[in-house]
């Protein structure tokens, strides 16, 4: 015989006895139920009193540990919070002060560069009017001479053209008082 024939047939036995001792289930026996009701009660006492005294205060603590550490992370994630807007704040104030100096640096530029060129354009403008008085002061030069000179052509050549016209000769201040008494 295997082992496994033997347990079986040793459960087959047992069972057999068993429902020949009595018909009733053995947990719906009445006359079990004084000590059943008894051992419950010792058992749910122990295991209340258990819970009680060991397991709940443990649970307890767990659960308020837990709470306090979401409370603390509650309150660093909302201090962390004012710190992420007062950096901002922060960022954005320095940001528009760059933005005002950058301004302020350009226009002080622009100021300067436009200054400088008004300067130079005003000494450009210094040096084209001595140029221009030097070139007026040399035209008015060449033209007194050349005025000078024209009375004097104008002696010689009246001169010129009375003597070719003419047969006879007239001398040079003869001839310049005519040219100033025409012109």
């Amino acid at each position: 015989m295997s082992i496994l024939s033997f347990t079986f047939a040793a459960a087959a036995a047992t069972n057999e006895a068993g429902e020949q001792a009595s018909g009733v289930f053995p947990p719906l026996d009445v006359s079990t139920f004084p000590s059943q009701l008894f051992w419950l009660f010792i058992t749910f006492g122990l295991l209340l009193l258990l819970l009680s005294k060991f397991l709940l205060p443990r649970v307890g603590g767990i659960l308020e540990d837990r709470s306090n550490r979401i409370a603390d992370d509650l309150d660093s994630a909302a201090r962390m919070q004012r710190d992420a807007e007062l950096a901002e704040k922060a960022y954005d104030q320095a940001l528009s002060d760059a933005r005002a100096k950058a301004h302020n640096v350009s226009e002080t530029t622009r100021a300067s560069i436009a200054a400088e060129i008004n300067s130079e354009l005003a000494a450009a403008e210094q040096h084209a009017g001595e140029q221009l008085e030097l070139a007026e002061a040399k035209i008015r030069k060449m033209r007194a001479k050349a005025l000078s000179n024209v009375d004097e052509i104008a002696a010689k050549t009246a001169k010129n053209l009375v003597e070719k016209l003419h047969t006879g000769t007239i001398n040079i201040a003869t001839a310049q008082k005519a040219v100033k008494a025409l012109g």
